[in-house]
């Protein structure tokens, strides 16, 4: 009943007015995860407010993620968050330090709720201690319970241990097609 409930609400989040991070039901902070448990130590929560220290953290993981992006600025980051379709998950050590972040985007087409992992990144100092499962197995579950039949994510084949990690989860390397138009700045 309650699952039914949180669904509706979500459907109404991809088909009418914008909400406010208040009027969203949040997850646990250790979402349910598909492959056994979450990393210990790890805690995944969403991002509700910009704060300086999740600002910080952008600035930080943006980097490490890409070189020729720059980190969002606190407006982009406050666009994110407060979007019906997208959900920014930031996980924690055991101390508490933001190390990574993770973008669950959300859309409706024709054939149904479509859930997409974007910009997967954890600190290069924290890498390997199970954040990245932790971010992707809340994300998982989030979309899960939105209604998703599916989830997709890309990556680089040279991030071969985010590619291992990915398959050990239960994502299906695809064979398909990915294009982009890229427009010259």
């Amino acid at each position: 009943m309650a699952f039914e409930i949180i669904r509706e609400l979500h459907r109404g989040w991809l088909h009418s007015d914008p909400v406010t991070p208040e009027d969203r039901p949040h997850p646990p902070a250790r979402a349910p995860a598909p492959t056994g448990g979450p990393a210990p130590g790890v805690t995944v929560t969403e991002a509700t407010e910009v704060t300086d220290e999740l600002v910080g953290a952008f600035a930080r993981l943006i980097p490490q993620l890409s070189s020729s992006s720059p980190p969002p600025d606190r407006d982009d980051l406050a666009e994110m968050v407060d979007s019906s379709a997208t959900i920014v998950l930031m996980a924690r050590d055991g101390s508490g330090s933001l190390v990574g972040s993770l973008t669950l985007a959300l859309f409706r087409v024709p054939t149904g709720l479509r859930a997409w992992i974007e910009d997967v990144v954890v600190d290069e100092s924290a890498r390997g201690a199970g954040a990245g499962e932790a971010l992707v197995q809340a994300a998982v579950a989030r979309a899960e319970t939105l209604g998703a039949r599916t989830v997709d994510l890309t990556s680089r084949p040279s991030r071969a241990a985010a590619n291992r990690l990915y398959l050990r989860m239960g994502f299906e390397l695809r064979t398909t097609n990915v294009y982009r138009y890229s427009r010259e700045p």
